[in-house]
């Protein structure tokens, strides 16, 4: 629970907003709770955000930079032969 004065609010995003002062005295509890329950905090100093403490992505659903798009292009038609068009780049004009 917040303690008496402290401004917690649930933002849009469903994140909660923590002063600094709780969350430098609550901090290990915070982080279990995102841990257990992957809560998202953020911390504010004088109401202005200045940290986001929240749940890191697993190691192994970490995307490869490799393969990411696969299935994601539409070859639309012949990609391969050639065109009857000749252009201005290849000619030798």
């Amino acid at each position: 629970m917040a303690k008496k004065g402290t401004k917690r609010v649930k933002a849009t995003t469903g994140a909660t907003h923590v002063g600094a002062g709780e969350f430098k005295a609550r901090c290990l509890a915070l982080m279990d709770r995102v841990r257990e329950r992957g809560d998202v905090y953020v911390i504010t100093k004088h109401g202005t955000p200045v940290a986001r403490l929240m749940p890191v992505e697993d190691e192994t659903t970490v995307r490869s930079p490799f393969g990411w798009m696969k299935g994601t292009v539409r070859v639309h038609g012949d990609i391969i032969s050639p065109i009857d068009v000749e252009w201005a780049a290849t000619s030798d004009e």
